[in-house]
């Protein structure tokens, strides 16, 4: 590998030097084999993109001979070569164009015409196809000023006109080969990147519709067909587009026999035409009312798309490509001036409810044993294309409004009712699962369907763990409705519990009954015992999953927020005792896997708990609770929870990494919950902090302090242990930088010491603390450090004032240079800023200083420019 690179850096060298003009022809040499004759064709790309002005202009004709002719030599092959001469010859075109060959375009033209027989006149056609592909291409990814390049594609522009005739000419070449005729449509899909005449392209693009009858061409023909409709300016022909109409209709047959013949590959593609034409020109085509059935045509030849025969993604693939067309045509429809409007919606309403019927007809799940027999990969292909499905069907729900929801109500009841028509389960879900989609994320507290939903849902029966499951998400989609309507909560809470033990259904059980609890907890106390004996059964028999586990928890604090104090501790004490005994145990074992696990999952099922668990949360209609609540109290978290918590994490997180950042987010949540009630804990918490940071310095324990300083810093009484922890973890942070580990000190000690400053700078003029690391640390994370602080640290601060000065003068031309967002250079400017406030002369100084050195902070500066800087900035 060291000789390797040795040699590639020679060849690149190589490829810089003069001689390459000369060595480049020689690699060339029919006796070489085809990877030196590639070095020698990309030699000479390279000198001609790079290194144009060191030719001199007399020998330009002569190199333009040279590359023409070689390119002819190697129109057989290999086609590496040929690529690579003819991206040459096409870099030389840009180059000369504007100047001293402007007809460098009918001149290839003819050079490359003629031969004897038609494989001769086939070899040469496409050497001269290959140029013309590549050129839009080298013009694409050239560096270029926007003037030249404007220049430049309009100059090639004007010769499409003149090119179209023979590109049609080769097309309709009887003898002509599959590659030339692959060619030919590869140069319209490159020279439509220039932005020529759509009207000018018709008749390329009414053969490249021909070519869809040829099998070997039919995928380059389709992609050429896409990439001339989906150009984005191309709705200024609206003429053409109106054309192309009827041959985009005219391949209904050739998809329905694809179909019939299951084709895949064939209604795939002319699913993407179909389209690509609606999607991109949706709002042009609607313009045109006195053309509305031709339009009306191609939506309803885009349904029959989506309704396409078969599962996705196994039995078909084309229905997911039109789901976005659904929602370009509503919007579209709902833009235009009220009288377009009312017509297209009395049109297009009734085949939106066709939609809705396909919609939920393509998300049916196929039978359990066929559904078995599909692979990890097509099951999740599925998945996402039900949301897909689930997602347009919300959408639609803005144009069809509530009658809609009555409409997917009337089909399920007929459905559970008709006992002489017996319904499949993946009928019943599919219907469900259309209120789902709709629930999850519109506003139907209005609706009057959804207590007959609601008492329909009992009468299912759930032979089918995917019924079952959208039985429960259908459920929770409802929370907020059932939040507003608490006399529908009996019945629907037994139907969650019962299921709640069903480990197959955990995902679907466990978020319906949080978002429940979260939703209607002021209206839970009568089931309080129900939900809490359900849970506590599940949490011990441990059959859920970890993250659901923290789910449950979460709903327990969701639940227990509304309920008066006196009720809280007995049912947290009696939830969380098994867990801290637990944790005791554990706390006295050996540190192994096992018990990191364990300790782990105890920690983030309380941080769980903490997280929505909060006892001052007020709900209407709870003036009991409140009236608790006024009165002074203590928190039975803080007093009977946290502490046994605190005491056994001291002796067993400090050995682990994983455990002590669960640890932080127990008590991160739960500070964040108590706020002042934690008061009594703080020493103890911040030496358990001292003894993490300790064992693991990192940024979970930072976030946790800067929280403590933010609750309790300004108390008298809590300044001593805070004080003491700044300085452990500025000595801590002091040594971690002279172990070189900057880059973690800057980022995450950087924004804390930023944030400790914001809310109690005095912290920092303790004796004890090394204030050296809090302005390295802020350099270096670039944010200001308050002066107010100024006279204890002088001497910190001039010793640190260059490295600030050039570090910022640095990032200014960064900046600079990179036009990117203002946001930061303000930031940069406050620095300057406060400096020149509080020591000018030391800024005046150093400023000028730092810019002395030649090529600081940019070769590209002159001294009068950095002087002129200076002034400015001074002044």
């Amino acid at each position: 590998m060291a000789q390797k690179n040795v040699a590639q850096e020679w060849l690149t060298q190589a490829q810089a030097s003069p001689q390459a003009w000369h060595f480049c022809w020689a690699l060339l040499s029919p006796d070489k084999v085809p990877e030196i004759q590639f070095f020698g064709a990309s030699t000479l790309h390279t000198k001609i993109s790079r290194h144009w002005t060191d030719l001199p202009a007399e020998q330009h004709e002569s190199l333009r001979s040279q590359l023409i002719a070689q390119v002819g030599h190697f129109s057989c092959g290999p086609k590496m070569v040929l690529t690579r001469l003819c991206v040459a010859l096409a870099s030389l075109i840009l180059h000369t164009l504007l100047d001293s060959w402007t007809t460098a375009v009918p001149d290839l033209l003819r050079a490359f015409q003629g031969g004897e027989g038609s494989a001769e006149v086939d070899i040469r056609y496409q050497a001269l196809l290959e140029v013309l592909v590549v050129l839009p291409e080298e013009l694409q990814t050239r560096k270029l000023s926007a003037e030249r390049r404007a220049q430049l594609q309009s100059a090639l522009t004007r010769e499409w006109s003149s090119l179209c005739p023979l590109l049609r000419q080769i097309l309709r070449r009887e003898e002509a080969a599959g590659p030339v005729k692959e060619r030919v449509l590869r140069c319209l899909v490159s020279w439509l990147a220039l932005d020529v005449d759509l009207g000018e392209s018709e008749g390329l693009l009414q053969d490249s519709f021909t070519l869809l009858r040829e099998p070997e061409l039919f995928d380059t023909a389709v992609e050429t067909i896409v990439s001339t409709i989906s150009q984005h300016d191309s709705q200024r022909f609206a003429d053409s587009l109106l054309k192309m109409l009827p041959q985009v209709l005219a391949l209904q047959e050739q998809l329905t026999k694809a179909v019939q013949d299951r084709d895949m590959e064939t209604s795939h593609g002319i699913c993407r035409i179909a389209v690509a034409l609606g999607e991109t020109h949706c709002r042009a085509l609607l313009e045109q009312v006195d053309h509305w059935q031709g339009f009306q045509a191609l939506v309803n030849m885009i349904l029959s798309c989506t309704g396409m025969p078969g599962h996705y993604p196994v039995d078909e693939t084309s229905s997911s490509l039109t789901l976005t067309f659904w929602y370009t045509l509503q919007d579209d429809i709902m833009s235009l001036d009220t009288e377009k409007q009312t017509l297209y919606l009395q049109v297009y309403r009734p085949l939106y409810f066709q939609l809705v019927e396909v919609l939920l007809h393509k998300a049916r799940f196929p039978s359990d044993p066929d559904f078995a027999l599909w692979s990890a990969d097509d099951k999740e292909q599925f998945r996402i294309y039900r949301v897909d499905i689930s997602d347009t069907l919300m959408y639609v729900y803005e144009l069809l409004g509530p009658e809609l929801l009555r409409n997917l109500y009337d089909k399920l009841g007929v459905m559970l009712t008709d006992k002489t028509h017996p319904s499949s389960w993946q009928d019943i879900e599919a219907l469900l699962f259309g209120f789902q989609s709709i629930a999850e994320t519109v506003d139907i507290s209005y609706s009057d369907v959804i207590p007959g939903l609601l008492g329909l849902i009992p009468l299912i029966t759930a032979d089918s763990i995917h019924l079952a499951e959208t039985i429960m998400l259908t459920i929770g989609s409802l929370a907020e409705w059932l939040a507003d309507h608490p006399l529908m909560l009996p019945g629907v809470l037994r139907l969650v519990l019962q299921t709640l033990s069903n480990a197959d259904l955990s995902v679907a059980t466990v978020s319906t009954l949080k978002r429940i609890c979260r939703e209607c907890r002021h209206s839970l106390r009568p089931h309080a015992n129900d939900i809490l004996t359900a849970l506590q059964e599940v949490l011990v028999k441990q059959i859920h999953k970890s993250t659901q586990s923290m789910w449950l928890m979460q709903a327990l604090g969701y639940l227990l927020s509304s309920l008066p104090d006196e009720e809280v501790l007995g049912k947290l004490l009696s939830l969380l005792s098994p867990h801290i005994q637990q944790l005791e145990r554990l706390a006295n074992e050996m540190p192994s896997p096992a018990s990191k696990l364990s300790t782990v999952h105890i920690l983030g099922l309380l941080s769980s708990l903490f997280s929505t668990l909060d006892l001052n949360a007020q709900g209407e209609g709870q003036e009991d609770v409140r009236a608790a609540r006024s009165q002074p109290r203590t928190n039975p978290v803080s007093h009977n929870t946290t502490h046994r918590i605190c005491v056994q994490i001291k002796s067993e997180s400090t050995h682990i990494f994983t455990v002590s950042q669960a640890a932080c987010a127990v008590f991160e949540k739960s500070l964040k919950t108590l706020i002042r009630d934690f008061a009594p804990l703080v020493s103890q918490l911040c030496e358990l902090i001292g003894q993490l940071f300790s064992a693991y310095p990192q940024a979970c324990a930072l976030d946790l302090t800067g929280q403590l300083v933010h609750v309790f810093a300004c108390e008298k009484e809590h300044f001593p242990p805070i004080t003491a922890l700044l300085e452990l973890v500025t000595s801590i942070t002091m040594s971690m930088f002279q172990h070189g580990k900057t880059h973690w000190c800057c980022s995450a000690n950087g924004s804390f010491v930023l944030q400790v400053l914001k809310r109690k700078a005095d912290v920092y003029l303790s004796e004890g603390l090394d204030v050296k690391v809090v302005f390295y640390c802020e350099i270096l994370f670039l944010h200001f450090f308050p002066l107010k602080i100024l006279k204890e640290v002088s001497n910190v601060f001039q010793a640190a004032h260059s490295l600030i000065v050039c570090t910022v003068l640095i990032c200014v031309c960064v900046q600079a240079v990179s036009g990117q967002s203002c946001s930061l250079l303000e930031l940069l400017s406050e620095v300057f800023f406060s400096m020149s406030r509080h020591c000018p002369s030391l800024l005046s100084l150093q400023l000028r200083d730092a810019l002395q050195p030649p090529g600081f902070p940019s070769a590209l500066l002159t001294p009068e420019q950095k002087e002129h800087f200076c002034q400015q900035i001074l002044r």
